[in-house]
């Protein structure tokens, strides 16, 4: 233990930079890492969910070693290794990251120095080593080489351990443009990063290659692949259903239907944000009069200029 504390401790030293990479809206400049407490929720035989601050990771355990879906920041992961170490003393051998934001990969590096390979999209290593400006026009330092994924892809990728197939496909354009999907076939969860979260409005990053009509999309997909007792863990929030992906897709189309005619209209944002076009959904979305108008701004965008 000593050891793998001395080892994090070094690799921190490099990793600190990704807890600041994502844009704006993720970033967690101010957060006390050393108050944040890590949740475990278990899902199903030998596999877990770990909520402390940032994104969900989740963990596959067994003989074969763990896998590991995202990292969340740098400074949480001596938490996150100690929380899969109360239930597996396996090797970490390898971590998938769903999409490039600082609060899914800035624990990179250092689970790659405890020997884990990194696996992403393609536009994840690239997002990564040319990272895009903020709203403000600051631009974040690019990640360390070490925290890099290794080995990336755009085609489907397949890992074979511990009795689970794990499927790993791309879905174009929705969240960001290198978001995954990771379908654990004989478990029957589907981890979808934050193109789906349970908690407030989508939140499309519109300069990270991100659109409305790729998440309706990307959900459409995920929906065809969920059946009535699949588990979805999102980004944020409470591990799902297929009834609320549905009902999020639902909302999504719904609110999108009611703000296109506003600006095929020439109405300003600020217009359409004053029209309340989310309002009755509000109340039954969690956080959602909090993140409506974000939510808002990358809609109208994004309808103002199709790409």
């Amino acid at each position: 233990m000593k050891q793998t504390t001395l080892t994090l401790a070094l690799a921190l030293a490099f990793t600190v930079a990704g807890a600041l990479m994502a844009p704006a809206a993720y970033a967690q400049q101010a957060t006390d890492y050393s108050k944040v407490e890590i949740k475990t929720n278990k899902l199903a035989d030998n596999f877990y969910t770990l909520d402390g601050q940032g994104g969900t990771v989740s963990v596959l355990a067994g003989n074969d070693g763990v896998f590991v879906v995202d990292t969340q920041f740098a400074p949480l992961t001596e938490k996150l290794v100690a929380a899969i170490r109360s239930f597996s003393d396996k090797p970490i051998r390898f971590v998938v990251n769903t999409h490039l934001h600082g609060d899914h990969t800035g624990g990179n590096a250092n689970f790659a120095a405890l020997g884990a390979t990194i696996f992403a999209h393609d536009r994840v290593r690239a997002g990564l080593q040319n990272p895009v400006a903020r709203p403000d026009g600051t631009k974040p330092a690019p990640a360390p080489a070490a925290a890099l994924p290794v080995v990336t892809f755009d085609g489907p990728v397949s890992f074979h351990l511990n009795g689970e197939t794990i499927r790993v496909t791309s879905i174009p354009r929705a969240h960001t443009d290198g978001d995954v999907l990771v379908h654990f076939l004989q478990r029957d969860i589907l981890v979808v990063g934050d193109y789906f979260r349970s908690v407030g409005y989508p939140v499309i990053d519109l300069a990270n290659g991100g659109s409305v009509q790729g998440t309706i999309d990307g959900l459409n997909a995920t929906i065809a692949l969920a059946g009535p007792k699949t588990k979805i863990v999102p980004g944020h929030g409470a591990v799902s259903d297929k009834a609320a992906l549905i009902l999020h897709r639902d909302q999504l189309i719904a609110i999108r239907d009611r703000v296109a005619p506003l600006v095929a209209q020439g109405k300003s944002v600020d217009e359409v944000i004053a029209a309340r076009p989310t309002a009755d959904f509000d109340a039954s979305v969690p956080q959602g009069a909090q993140s409506a108008e974000r939510f808002l701004k990358s809609l109208y965008a994004d309808l103002k200029t199709p790409r």
